[in-house]
């Protein structure tokens, strides 16, 4: 993975923390942390959607004891760097563990159970860090936890974990199928869910700014300890915007020689509530494959 340095550290127009937190790696300067809106609209928790929608708090729960019909035995292939899963003792897999350690800190002081994981353009590696923190914060952290595929325009979550060919949020919205969750699986052993995106869609921003979702998304974030989405790059699309909505914060992959300063900043811009909850600084190095318990911890050498 990468050399991992998160900075997390609440938008002060958000939530103001109530005692520091450790002291973060590396944080996002703030002239690119644009000021967020004095007022959000809330949807009220009584809310109904007009079509769809998950059908009340029952019907999550029904899907969770529906569980072992909708089990899934997955094997990541190895090119998907999926490191917390295949290589959970590498310097890489470590890394997310800490990662997770932080988030967990600022979720017992702050209201923090929903982010989504975006980048500001692509070949940042932000599908990579939100299924490897998924699977930490599922695993090690033992929180019920649901990776959503958000980025609708290149799905590659499913593949990661080697799947394909699964129904997910577009048929939920083309059929207006009033039970979201039947489109989730949840990955044998683990206490880990899965969202896919499903087919593609030619308008994804319809599914995504609809009140049909928002009623969806504020049931099942009462049902899961963490949601983590992995979302589209702020630019060009507006995807990352409309998510931003939703969830309690973003979390800003950047990636070393790939994101000009100048996109950085214009993708920030963009996002009316940006929420801004850290970045992490996904810097390729040759830690990937290395047996990290084994040097630390005075292993054989090879």
């Amino acid at each position: 993975m990468s050399q991992l340095f998160e900075g997390l550290g609440f938008s002060r127009a958000r939530i103001q923390p109530r005692q520091p937190i450790a002291a973060p790696l590396e944080m996002a300067p703030a002239q690119l942390v644009p000021a967020a809106p004095t007022e959000t609209t809330e949807l009220p928790s009584n809310a109904m959607p007009e079509a769809g929608g998950l059908g009340g708090a029952a019907e999550v729960e029904k899907m969770l004891d529906r569980e072992k019909s909708r089990s899934v035995m997955v094997q990541p292939p190895m090119t998907s760097r999926l490191v917390a899963w295949t290589v959970p003792n590498s310097l890489g897999a470590e890394k997310f563990r800490a990662l997770s350690v932080r988030l967990d800190a600022m979720r017992r002081q702050n209201e923090l159970k929903s982010m989504q994981v975006t980048s500001s353009v692509i070949n940042e590696g932000k599908s990579f860090v939100a299924a490897n923190l998924a699977v930490t914060l599922a695993k090690y952290s033992g929180c019920k936890t649901l990776l959503i595929e958000g980025d609708l325009h290149r799905p590659t979550l499913a593949s990661m974990f080697g799947l394909k060919d699964l129904q997910g949020l577009s048929d939920w919205w083309t059929g207006r199928n009033a039970d979201l969750a039947r489109h989730m699986l949840r990955f044998t052993g683990s206490s880990l869910w899965f969202l896919p995106a499903g087919k593609p869609c030619d308008r994804p921003s319809e599914i995504l700014r609809s009140p049909q979702l928002a009623e969806a998304f504020s049931r099942l974030a009462v049902q899961f300890d963490w949601i983590v989405i992995d979302s589209t790059p702020m630019l060009p699309v507006i995807d990352a915007n409309l998510w931003s909505r939703l969830v309690d914060g973003t979390l800003l992959v950047v990636r070393e020689g790939i994101a000009p300063l100048k996109a950085l900043k214009k993708g920030l811009q963009s996002l009316d509530h940006p929420k801004l909850i850290g970045v992490v600084v996904n810097e390729a190095s040759d830690f990937d494959q290395t047996d990290y318990e084994g040097q630390y911890y005075g292993g054989a050498r090879k």
